[in-house]
């Protein structure tokens, strides 16, 4: 145990606390013995709980960090390191990339059963599920999910300006007045298309200009390894889910026709459908429905977008179009915090009663004018009016 304390140490001492998401208040640390948190790969899981640790004050001792795809688990036990870790007085300990450990859930289990003093946190892949885990940790595991940044973050990230996040009803009653007060602070569009190319991972801070590279070498981790850990699929059955990833992400957003998506993959339609589902929990895609409720995985989604703008420009040779930009920057901002379903009438449906046309400055409500609770959500607009909304402001919802 000795050695983990060591690597944990200069890790702690390295992370900063200059910039901390509005997640670390959201979770309740105290209060629950047993806390998940899952999200893509890069999304900044890791250093939240670094950064809790900062907070917490609790003395270095009585709280240790571990990754489970370190070394030592190659011939050690979880749950023996645990054991061990409560009996030299440990009070919290922190397991970061748990799906990469076989027997995961079954441990986690054991140990929170076992040791009634001890307080555990740990971090997953966006692609884990408590309820096929081998452990019953669903009525154990208070879940949290995190996501890359919102525009919001990022301009506080660059301290182009702090403000908190903005509730959905607010933005629309209030649009108006909110942006005035933004504005006379920062100008959006000196930052927007730097957030759309780069601006979804923290790691941008880490180089700007090898970004790109980077998000694609994490979607390939994510495939190779997170994929596998979770489903226990085989590399060719990886490598036919990366050729469709890139049929998609040049056809995105796309209405996917599944017939003709199976003959291009040579494969059947439950097996598109199923890699559609995969590439979703991956955090590539987000699926819509034109009804959310009570979907399962046999059904095809009505519309495929992908995820964030970000990944336009790392998985397509041509520069993304403004429109494709534009719906995937709206529905990367909202799906965290709202239901998101597909309409055909105007672009999105936001938690079942608000239609939102998306669009550029001179966009009318032409399409959504018989349709009650209707908004556009404008480009290159500054200010908006009436039910003409900024589309950057919804970069404040979260």
């Amino acid at each position: 145990m000795e050695q983990l304390f060591a690597k944990y140490l200069p890790k702690l001492q390295r992370t900063g606390t200059e910039f901390v998401r509005d997640a670390i208040r959201e979770i309740d640390w105290n209060r629950n013995r047993l806390i998940g948190i899952k999200g893509a790969r890069g999304v900044g899981k890791t250093t939240l709980l670094f950064q809790y640790l900062k907070q917490s004050k609790l003395e270095f001792s009585k709280s240790l960090y571990v990754s489970l795809d370190d070394l030592y688990f190659s011939n050690h036990r979880l749950y023996d390191l645990g054991a061990e870790f409560v009996r030299t007085g440990g009070q919290l300990l922190l397991l970061d990339e748990v799906h990469r450990y076989t027997n995961w859930s079954q441990e986690i289990k054991n140990l929170y059963d076992d040791f009634a003093d001890l307080r555990i946190v740990f971090t997953g892949s966006s692609i884990i599920h408590l309820e096929r885990s081998k452990g019953d940790l669903s009525r154990r595991a208070v879940m949290y999910s995190l996501h890359g940044l919102s525009f919001r973050e990022f301009l506080q990230i660059q301290k182009a300006i702090t403000f908190p996040p903005i509730l959905l009803n607010d933005l629309l009653k209030r649009h108006t007045e909110i942006a005035a007060d933004l504005t006379q602070s920062f100008k959006p569009f000196a930052h927007w298309s730097n957030y759309l190319e780069y601006g979804y991972y923290p790691y941008f801070l880490e180089n700007e200009d090898v970004y790109a590279q980077k998000l694609a070498e994490t979607l390939r981790l994510s495939l190779e390894i997170d994929l596998p850990a979770a489903y226990g699929i085989s590399y060719a059955t990886v490598d036919k889910i990366k050729q469709f990833l890139v049929v998609l992400a040049e056809s995105v957003p796309l209405k996917p026709n599944i017939t003709k998506l199976s003959e291009t993959l040579q494969t059947t339609r439950g097996y598109v459908i199923e890699y559609l589902h995969y590439l979703e929990e991956l955090g590539i895609l987000t699926l819509l429905h034109r009804d959310s409720f009570g979907i399962t995985r046999l059904q095809k989604p009505d519309k495929v977008y992908l995820a964030h703008p970000n990944l336009q420009y790392a998985l397509t040779e041509t520069r993304p179009g403004k429109g494709t930009l534009r719906e995937s920057f709206f529905l990367s901002q909202t799906h965290p915090r709202h239901r998101v379903e597909y309409t055909e009438q105007g672009d999105f449906r936001l938690d079942r009663r608000i239609t939102v046309e998306v669009g550029g400055a001179t966009k009318t409500n032409r399409q959504i004018a018989t349709v009650p609770d209707a908004y556009i959500a404008a480009d290159d607009i500054e200010i908006g009016f009436g039910t003409k909304i900024p589309l950057w402001l919804f970069g404040f919802l979260y």
